[in-house]
């Protein structure tokens, strides 16, 4: 019996989709977790029964726990940030590249994209969109804008085009920032990131290349197709979260990436997939955001109250910030996302700890009372995204107080008409239970 069970970040990421995928494939016995979007900016925390700990960033959560990766063409991979997680994998007793294969067409994220991506941070200044440094930005405009001259995950064994590219986009990258050069501070960060996009020897990245596909396994798209086929279970792992979409996100405070189930979708729609599919929406029993951006239900006593494990200030995202549930943000995930079998409600413990527990149910826009945010009637209207976002900015949580957390847990199925399949106290699959 094949299944495919679909995993989506129903909030601004964060939200324990690690610690779940790791829980379902132990549960399930998943032989294959495949990675549906994203790149190297993703930091799914896994603590496994005997205590070791990893944060995941390019392979499947579900490594620790037996499972192969596929890296679909919907990733954006960085050569040299694998190597170093497989590095520690390798130290936990994982061999996580020999289990790894990529997809030819995923795109490659290089030094000089991600030094191109932190230099326009530096020079935003205070007005930073709360980018995580990693390039996938910039990897991404490239694309949009060269098309076939930019790096693929295909070119990587191809080393006439592998050199022929990297000088392409060294170049390309360059001039970017040759018309900032006046807006940037005279610092070491930034005297740092121009060294770095400048540095002619590519021996050293050549090399790195070289030990990735060595030991991963560059595919052709239609090696998901025989994955898929295979007797057992398969779990698609999304990163980042819903609201941060590139499309449905409240701009300009998103990500490069599809964040929603469409990759997903897409990919078993390409390989004819007919069998059983689960989608699950992963929230924490509380909203976070990482990083600027509008964020209604913000409380500084919760943020204070509430430190996470291996979330705190970024150098390039900036601060971890926490708030109340706020159903007006998962009624819209929800339908942004599509219809979802189940939920999945994370750090349920973390409440436990309050003294009172409160739920936003509507804001309040001056006058205005919103209960529901109506999606975009037009796909890629960021113009829309950009009135919704200056509405949040203006808006106050509307809260309640409830009892405790089976008053919260109840409440958020009844009023999201979605059931809650899988509640998570603490972050072993252990600590998480079927309901």
């Amino acid at each position: 019996m094949q299944q495919a069970i679909l995993t989506v970040d129903l909030g601004f990421g964060d939200a324990g989709k690690g610690s779940i995928v790791d829980f379902l494939t132990r549960q399930r016995d998943a032989h294959t977790v495949v990675r549906y979007n994203g790149g190297a900016q993703a930091a799914h925390r896994v603590v496994t029964p005997d205590g070791r700990e990893h944060v995941f960033a390019q392979f499947g959560s579900g490594t620790l726990a037996g499972a192969a990766t596929h890296l679909s063409r919907f990733m954006l991979i960085d050569p040299l940030a694998m190597l170093a997680e497989a590095a520690h994998l390798h130290a936990l007793g994982v061999d996580a590249l020999e289990r790894t294969t990529i997809d030819e067409r995923a795109l490659i994220i290089t030094p000089f994209q991600r030094a191109a991506n932190r230099l326009k941070e530096l020079g935003r200044g205070a007005g930073r969109h709360g980018s995580c440094g990693m390039g996938v930005g910039e990897t991404m405009a490239d694309f949009l804008a060269h098309g076939e001259r930019v790096l693929f995950a295909g070119d990587l064994v191809k080393p006439h085009a592998l050199r022929a590219k990297l000088a392409f986009l060294q170049t390309i990258n360059q001039a970017k920032i040759a018309a900032l050069c006046d807006l940037l501070p005279d610092t070491e960060p930034v005297a740092r990131e121009l060294d770095m996009l400048h540095d002619d020897d590519h021996g050293w990245l050549l090399d790195a290349c070289a030990i990735l596909t060595q030991q991963a396994e560059i595919v052709r798209g239609g090696y998901l197709h025989t994955l898929l086929a295979r007797p057992g279970t398969v779990i698609f792992e999304g990163a980042q979260g819903v609201l941060l979409d590139e499309w449905r996100g409240f701009h300009p405070y998103t990500t490069w990436s599809t964040t929603t189930l469409a990759n997903a979708e897409q990919l078993l729609y390409e390989a004819g997939y007919t069998n059983a599919i689960t989608r699950l929406g992963i929230t924490r029993a509380y909203a976070t955001r990482h990083g600027a951006g509008p964020f209604v239900t913000e409380d500084a006593g919760l943020t204070a109250a509430l430190p996470d494990a291996r979330n705190g200030a970024g150098a390039w995202q900036g601060g971890f910030r926490v708030g109340w549930p706020d159903l007006v943000m998962l009624r819209y995930a929800l339908d942004v996302t599509g219809p979802l079998d189940a939920l999945a409600v994370t750090c349920v413990d973390r409440l436990a700890e309050l003294v009172a527990v409160q739920i936003c149910t509507a804001y309040q826009d001056e006058s205005h009372l919103i209960k529901r945010i109506d999606p975009s009637p037009e796909p890629h209207m960021l113009a829309y995204q950009e009135q919704l976002t200056a509405m949040l900015l203006r808006c106050q949580p509307v809260l309640e107080t409830l009892s405790g957390t089976a008053a919260l847990l109840k409440r958020l199925a009844a009023e999201l008409g979605v059931p809650i399949g899988i509640i998570s106290e603490g972050p072993t699959a252990a600590e998480k239970r079927h309901m």
